[in-house]
């Protein structure tokens, strides 16, 4: 087995010093954004019982998780998804404090064959729920902060595509089709199989201008109009309900000011098992899988022994990373902004001389190569150290300013007033 100790697990990788800069970076600009909409962020463990993500309606399939055993023989997981968990603790722990919660989450979940993203075994997810509220403003409000969440990243092209799954729910009420048919009319749905529904369309006895419908589904996307042009279907009560849902959020979010990132998708129908309204999912150029995706659930808290509406989104960071880096937008890198190099005689003036500068909010390296100034000086050239302080005694210091090549004399009180 010792072959193998010198590399990682498939699907999981060590994050290196830029790019782990980088990521976390991005995580604290993202909860800035979830804190300043006023969402309180929790940590759930990263194992969990099995029991907590086994259903009947098998949201997350048994054979996508790592499964364990603790000492009791009871299964254990490392979480696939954190919005359960978030369900969890809110029908338990939190279950008597002031609704509705509004909660984010910042952390890593892991999955067997995760596709987005590479293939990616372990991955970051970022979100925000609220809970306890079943109004077109709480659904709008989720959009409104994903849309806010994306933009602070530095993306600047993505779309947030918005569906209402009660709508198909209404369409197939009307058809008679079976919860098994039904299920297949949805997969087919959302992979645009065109061939495929209009073949099981065509072997029930569906009324013309429902069929007709049907068969449009999956090129139903775009503007509000795309809800003018059905509502002029004969439909039923459920399916406008629905709709008026839709145009209610979408209305919401243009006085946001943020319509121009939103798009309507009748023909969004995933997961119909776990969401219960308004659904969306999110997207931009250089990445094939969505970047965040969200909706209502609000059947999903009373699982755990708390009926309790709830929306929300979860947004993947390795994905968003991917995203910038197709795009070739820059983020910023790890720097030392000094090098400070003393000998022995000078060395407690230069701790001192650290500690101000980094309470300044500088970036100091303190040189501890053991070696002569151009040891030193090459290591800096080397880290691209923008300049090095040469502590001389506990009055002088040599300012070695790499970038421009020069060297000028200060004393270290004239150094700290600058």
């Amino acid at each position: 087995m010792a072959e193998w100790k010198i590399y990682t697990p498939e699907g999981v990788q060590d994050i290196l010093q830029n790019e782990c800069f980088f990521k976390k970076n991005l995580e604290d600009r993202i909860r800035k954004v979830f804190r300043a909409s006023g969402y309180y962020e929790v940590e759930t463990p990263i194992v969990e019982f099995y029991d907590v993500f086994s259903t009947e309606e098998n949201i997350i399939p048994q054979e996508t998780m790592f499964k364990f055993f603790d000492q009791q023989g009871r299964i254990l997981v490392l979480r696939p998804d954190i919005t359960i968990p978030i369900a969890r603790v809110a029908a338990t722990k939190l279950k008597d404090a002031a609704y509705p919660l509004r909660i984010s989450y910042i952390g890593n979940a892991f999955k067997y064959n995760e596709l987005g993203g590479g293939k990616q075994k372990e991955f970051t997810q970022a979100g925000v729920e609220i809970i306890g509220v079943n109004t077109p403003e709480a659904d709008a409000g989720v959009i409104a902060t994903a849309i806010d969440a994306l933009k602070a990243t530095g993306l600047e092209n993505f779309q947030i595509d918005i569906g209402q799954v009660e709508f198909f729910k209404g369409l197939m009420e009307e058809t008679g089709l079976s919860e098994e048919e039904t299920e297949k009319m949805r997969v087919l749905i959302d992979r645009k199989d065109f061939l495929g529904i209009e073949e099981l369309v065509e072997e029930h006895n569906i009324r013309d201008d429902l069929k007709e419908l049907i068969l449009d589904l999956p090129k139903l996307f775009g503007s509000t109009d795309v809800i003018d042009r059905v509502e002029k279907y004969p439909i039923n009560e459920r399916s406008i309900k629905a709709l008026n849902n839709l145009r209610s959020i979408i209305n919401i979010l243009d006085d946001y000011g943020l319509s121009k990132y939103v798009s309507v998708d009748l023909g969004m129908v995933q997961s119909l098992n776990y969401y219960s309204g308004t659904i969306f999912r999110g997207f931009t150029y250089g990445v094939g899988f969505p970047i965040l995706s969200g909706g209502r659930y609000d059947r999903l808290v009373e699982k755990f022994g708390k009926s309790s509406p709830a929306t929300g989104f979860s947004m993947g960071i390795n994905m968003v990373m991917m995203a910038l880096d197709r795009q070739k937008i820059e983020f910023e890198k790890p720097r030392i902004d000094t090098l400070v190099y003393c000998m022995e005689e000078g060395r407690k003036t230069a701790f001192q001389i650290c500690e101000t500068l980094r309470k300044q909010g500088l970036v100091v390296e303190m040189d501890i190569n053991g070696g002569d100034f151009d040891t030193a000086r090459n290591y800096a050239a080397l880290k691209d150290i923008g300049g090095i302080l040469k502590v001389l005694d506990d009055e002088n210091i040599e300012v070695h300013n790499l970038e421009k090549g020069e060297v000028s004399k200060v004393t270290i009180s004239e150094l700290l007033k600058a």
